[in-house]
Order: C-alpha cells, then structure tokens, then sequence
C-alpha cells in the first residue's frame, strides 16, 4: 500500500519549518507498518505521543523532522492497529464467571456433571454457578433435567447457565430458593416441566398433563433464580474485573462495549477507574431496570476519558439455541413454536421513548425475525431524525424485506461474527433452508446500514478478537471448515472488518473523535501484533499474536 504523510495541519508545518525547533514528544514509535483506520485508510510509519494522546502521524523522517523524544519505540516493522474494541460483550459476567465453573466445550452432560463435581471441592460460595454448556454440542441434543443434581446436591443450590445465557438448569435446591414451583409462570419467559400424564377431553382430544419443573429455564425464568443470588461484593467485583481487564489487553482489546449494567456496578467501575486500577476503557449499556432508570433520567448520560454512560440495553427476545428467539413462522424443529418477545410491546415503546428524551442510545437485541422487524418498526415510529445511532444487537435472522429498514433511520447492526461459525452446524435445524438464506447476513446489513459494530458477545463467545475478524473474513470455523466457507456472500473484507472493529465501533459509540483510528488528537489506544490481519494467509488470522497493548500511551500488556 502507499505511505503517505498524514500530520498536524499546514501551519504547524510551517511554524516548525521556520523555528527549526522540534516539539518535545513523550514517545515516538516508529518503524510500524501502522493501519490508521482513519477515513482514507491510510498506513504510514509512524506517530508521536504527548500526554496520552497521538500529536501527528507521518512517515519516519516527516515524524523525526518534527518531533524529539528521550523514548523510541521501534515497531521493527510490525503491524500497528488502532486498540481494538469489541462493540458488544459482556466485561462484568466474564470477569465475575472467572471465578465461576467452567463448562465452555463440554461435550455431554456428564461431563458436566464431571466438572461441577470438580468445581465444588473448591467453592467457597453459597451458591455453585457455572456457564457456558450448549446441548447442541452433545451427542444427546436435548436439555438434561436436575435429577443428578438434586442427588449430589441436596442442600447446595446450583445455577448452571447455557452459553448463551438465555437458558439455565437448576436444582431442586436452587427452585425452593426463588420459589419456584409446579404452578409458577412467568412472562417472557418459560419453565420447562415434566409431563405427568395424559388425559383425555372428549371422544377425539387428548391433553397433556404437566407437572414439576425439570430445572430447565428460559430467558426471564432464569431471572427468578438470579434475583435471589447474593450479589457480589466491592472486594470480589475488583478482583475479577482486573483479572478479566488483564485477559482482555493480552488480546488488544482496549474499550468494551458492556451490554446491560446496573448502576451498582457502574459505580464499582467508574472507583476502579479513577485510582488508576481499571484502566479498561467502559462504554457501558444500562439494564432495562428501575433503579436505573431513577438515577439515570433523572441525571442524563454521565462520561469520563474511561467510562461511557449513555445507552440502554433492551431485550426483545431470546436464543436461538434455546428455542426462545422470536420467529415470524414456527420453528422448523418445533411445529407451532414461534419463540416470544421477553416484555410487552407497550413496555419497549414507553421506556425508549424515556430513553429517548432523556437523551440515551437505544440498543436492543433482537435475534429472530419478528423481534427484528418489530424493533425495526418501534424504532422508526419513535426517532425523529436519523442522528441517533440506535443501534440493532445481534441482527441474527432478519427477513430480506426487513434489511432496507436499516437504512431509513441510519440503525446500527451490532453484529458477532462468530455466532455465524459457532451456529452453522444446527441453526438450519431451527430455521429450515429458506429463512437461513437471511441469517447472519452480515455484508447485506453492511450494504444497508454502510456501517457494522462488530464484537464476540464475551464469554458467549471466546475473547479473542482475531477469532473475530478470521469468522468475518472466512465464514469458517477454526478447523476450516466448511471449505469455502458458510455462506461466504455475506462475507466481510479485511477493510471493512478492521474498520467494524475500531472506527466504525467507535462511532456506534459516539466516541469516533476520541478513538477508533490512530490520528492527531486520539487517544493512544493501540496494539503491536506478530503478523499482519490484512495481507497475511485467511488460516494464519486466528494465530496471531498481540505483543503489545497501549492505552492512553501507558503499555498495559507485553507479551513475555
């Protein structure tokens, strides 16, 4: 690619020119094959940095003419990015979940059961929470019930989350807790129970006869169980979140975009902030809950250099893989299902129209196709312009009518790549050939929208934003596979994914004068990587390897 000099404007140029006298920088790096992600896209050389933020970016000798430093950075040739952001993941579940069980990969249910087992010998906590199991990766594709736990667990009340978090198994113990029994209900929600019985009413119809809970919960079943958990403290709240913040920076990510916080954690974030201990950049999505609400409307959008408060995050509906997305037709896999949305229309109109007003962001997740158009629709009846920036969470089955919505009020796909790659071995089941045609269908959102915010959904998915950007490019799991591809059409380019993972999240953000590129007056948000995700081979992207991490010209992350 050319190299070309992007610098301070031509009077500075000038100013130097005749003074002969070079600034003072706090560092120069140089010798960077730097990707600005700016709006020509340029790759230069290098940049000099003065308190925290980047003063001008050129060539090597355009830097070197104009700037001093005691402190050299040489690059050495390597790849420069602007620091990454991932536009939507969950930073306060992962870090807590660190401490919980892990049961990511697991491969039945007794296995488990095998690592429950294990994680118990060493909780020191009431409750025994663990997450990450998906049924579809078992030979056994159905959910399990509490039985086994209620045998090994009596007395001990057990959570255990799918990876998705839209659906849990709980035991016995956990039920008594929340209260939960064979005649509760629950809206946006469902408590899976045991079939009891068959009866018969009249001649020709027979009705099914339910009974206990099987543990299994759905979407705001889960809820029920989680309100009675005891909350993490101030001490165990700042011990994971270092601990994640530490995983996040090894990968380059240097702002999260947190979607779906209560005021309490806001507030835990925003001390660890400002005594230099977080230093993890926060653009944080309020939870649709009253006690935000009462703070939040009351007193508008709140932002510091590391801290963002101004958008809430709504729930339309669910998970594919728990059956819980709401579709326009039934499930393929589940005749006369269609999934539900997890609040009333009446609900979703009154508390972003509050958001509205009071000045909030607006993102909702929206995984099935009638959750998709209905939101569409809500969002069109209430936005007066098109400078809003609301924002579409997941996008995963969109009806190809509906695509063109995104456009008319300029709506942001906030999408996962690697939903795609992780989904493709069963969604078809879900969704039946036709309307898998318009899911995960991330370049026609592109096309619609002219921008994407891409994230993992953290710990959904794994961290890693190479995954990402690999699952962008290729439609291929990490063993390569499908050759060629799962519907390589909607394929991103190498460009746009760089630019959905810096400065077009930034923008979804708000926050593109301060991020998202590497030019004058940006933070010195960036990462040093050991090979090039735009030029190298397609297999070779989920190998690379962060070496360095910047944030605010502060290395917080070097590769040993």
């Amino acid at each position: 690619m050319k190299i070309i000099t992007r610098i301070f404007p031509l009077f500075f140029l000038l100013l130097f020119a005749c003074k002969g006298k070079k600034q003072k920088a706090d560092f120069i790096l140089r010798n960077g094959k730097v990707y600005t992600a700016d709006a020509s896209f340029d790759v230069l050389e290098s940049f000099a940095v003065k308190d925290g933020k980047i003063i001008a970016v050129g060539t090597n000798e355009s830097i070197g003419a104009m700037f001093e430093s005691d402190s050299i950075l040489d690059a050495k040739g390597k790849t420069v990015l602007p620091g990454l952001i991932d536009a939507h993941c969950h930073f306060v579940g992962y870090s807590l979940g660190l401490q919980q069980c892990d049961l990511v990969g697991t491969t039945s249910f007794d296995d488990v059961i095998k690592r429950v087992q294990d994680f118990a010998k060493t909780n020191k906590n009431e409750w025994i929470i663990g997450r990450g199991w998906d049924q579809n990766d078992w030979a056994v594709k159905e959910f399990p019930d509490r039985k086994m736990l209620d045998s090994l667990f009596p007395h001990t009340p057990v959570l255990l989350k799918r990876v998705d978090g839209h659906a849990a198994l709980v035991n016995g113990e956990a039920l008594r807790r929340a209260n939960i029994t064979d005649s509760t209900g629950v809206e946006g929600g469902e408590i899976i129970r045991e079939i009891a019985g068959v009866q018969k009413s009249g001649r020709h119809t027979t009705v099914i006869v339910y009974g206990a809970p099987t543990g299994i919960l759905i979407d705001n079943a889960v809820n029920l169980v989680e309100k009675v958990i005891p909350p993490a403290n101030e001490t165990q709240m700042r011990d994971a979140l270092l601990q994640g913040q530490e995983n996040c920076f090894a990968d380059g990510l240097t702002t999260l975009d947190d979607a779906g916080l209560m005021k309490w954690q806001i507030d835990i974030i925003d001390q660890l902030q400002k005594k230099g201990e977080l230093k993890m950049r926060i653009y944080a999505m309020l939870s649709d809950s009253l006690p935000n609400y009462e703070h939040y409307l009351s007193f508008g959008p709140y932002k510091t250099d590391y801290l963002d408060v101004r958008a809430f995050k709504f729930y339309a509906d669910g998970a594919l893989g728990s059956r819980g997305a709401c579709l326009l037709k039934p499930y393929t896999d589940k005749p006369g299902w269609q999934g539900f949305l997890l609040n009333s229309p009446a609900h979703f109109a009154t508390r972003m129209k509050k958001a509205l007003d009071a000045g909030f962001q607006v993102c909702t997740h929206c995984i099935g196709d009638s959750a998709n158009r209905f939101i569409l629709h809500l969002y069109d009846s209430l936005l007066p312009d098109s400078a809003r920036r609301w924002r579409i969470e997941h996008a995963q089955v969109v009806s190809k009518e509906d695509v063109p919505l995104f456009a008319h009020r300029l709506i942001i796909p906030s999408v996962q790549p690697t939903h795609a790659t992780s989904d493709m071995y069963w969604a078809g089941k879900r969704l039946g050939d036709d309307r898998m045609k318009t899911a995960y269908a991330y370049n026609d959102l592109l096309s619609s929208a002219g921008i994407l915010a891409l994230g993992t959904d953290f710990p959904v998915e794994n961290i890693n934003p190479m995954y990402t950007f690999y699952a962008a490019v290729s439609r291929m799991d990490l063993q390569h596979f499908p050759q060629g591809g799962f519907q390589p059409e909607n394929a991103l380019s190498r460009r746009n994914t760089l630019l959905g993972m810096t400065a077009w999240a930034a923008w979804a953000n708000f926050e593109e004068r301060e991020k998202g590129s590497i030019g004058a007056g940006k933070f010195a948000d960036f990462v040093i990587l050991d090979n090039d995700p735009m030029t190298c081979a397609v297999e070779e992207i989920p190998l690379i390897h962060v070496l360095d991490t910047y944030v605010g010209g502060k290395k917080v992350f070097e590769r040993k």
